[in-house]
């Protein structure tokens, strides 16, 4: 079995990773002070034959140019397509994922280390969101769905066309008379709703009920979220057989969604009704996308699939970044 070795201890949005790589290795951890300022960070870094490689799960505003120059590969979760930071030829783009529950493993890796490399203040507050994650678990196939939509999310402040999109989706599901609605915009602690008063929902939803309601929407909607990224919420879709109706992405996947296949894409909200009348006058097209997206997931997404992708990209592009 191949050890692969922890450099750092990562924030809970590297939890799938951790996951994944200590089912398919034997993980071990051992602190390296170069990296020590990257505790507590979405930065995972690790060693496999002695070989330095990172999984960056920030918001794609571009990566640590240091860690590429150690690093054989640089893994980004948001790999914008555009940005000049993430055409650089070691930057390899991830499967999307979403973050779960192993306060148990995450204690068991890292052991006493946590109180040695991480605050007390911190470390309490990173093993509370791992706590109120909900479990992995690879959902059975399922696809049929009531006429119930449920969709809950925050009001950005500096995306106004994210906002947009989102509150016409919350307006058309609450007018559509087929469709039971549930969820809106999440109350702003500031208190400004960027005119969004009637898309406002007052009721909060845990990230294991948020995880259970979704689990029944008719559709889920994923759509570009801070600075372009996908929100991990999509993978969680995908898990569940969900039909995700999304509109383009900014970012590069390994391998890329097909059209009305796995995913339904869509450019303007003014497709939201002629989808609408499609899926529900059409249930059998409806669970063909929602039936292909859960293959795509399991085929591609799985704790364990990722971690196979990552350390065999490792391995195999070594000597050939080697010579970058």
């Amino acid at each position: 079995m191949k050890e692969v070795q922890l450099l750092n201890v990562p924030n809970f949005y590297s939890s799938y990773y951790l996951l994944g790589l200590n089912q398919e290795y034997k993980v071990k951890f051992k602190m390296e002070k170069n990296f020590i300022k990257f505790n507590n960070k979405p930065i995972l870094i690790f060693k496999v034959n002695n070989t330095i490689a990172v999984i960056d799960n920030n918001d794609p505003t571009g990566i640590h140019q240091e860690l590429y120059e150690m690093a054989s590969v640089y893994f980004v979760t948001n790999k914008l397509i555009d940005h000049d930071s993430y055409r650089q030829p070691k930057v390899k783009p991830l499967y999307p994922h979403y973050p779960v529950n192993i306060a148990m493993l995450y204690c068991r890796v890292f052991g006493l280390d946590l109180f040695r490399y991480l605050k007390l203040k911190d470390l309490v507050q990173q093993i509370y969101i791992l706590l109120r994650r909900p479990l992995y678990v690879k959902h059975k196939k399922s696809f049929k769905k009531d006429n119930f939509i449920f969709f809950s999310s925050n009001i950005w402040k500096k995306e106004p066309e994210t906002n947009q999109i989102r509150a016409e989706f919350i307006r058309f599901c609450k007018a559509d008379s087929r469709i039971t609605f549930k969820g809106g915009f999440i109350p702003r602690s500031d208190g400004n709703t960027y005119g969004f008063d009637n898309e406002l929902n007052e009721e909060k939803y845990s990230p294991k009920l948020f995880s259970k309601l979704s689990a029944s929407s008719k559709i889920a909607l994923n759509n570009p979220a801070v600075c372009g990224a996908v929100s991990w919420r999509l993978a969680e879709y995908l898990n569940q057989g969900l039909f995700v109706l999304s509109f383009p992405f900014k970012i590069e996947l390994p391998q890329n969604f097909k059209q009305d296949t796995e995913v339904h894409f869509i450019e303007h909200t003014m497709e939201y009704k002629a989808l609408f009348d499609k899926i529900i006058d059409d249930t059998a097209y409806h669970n063909v996308v929602a039936a292909n997206g859960k293959i795509y997931f399991d085929a591609y997404c799985t704790p364990q699939a990722q971690a196979k992708y990552v350390v065999d990209l490792v391995l195999n592009d070594r000597s050939d970044l080697a010579a970058v």
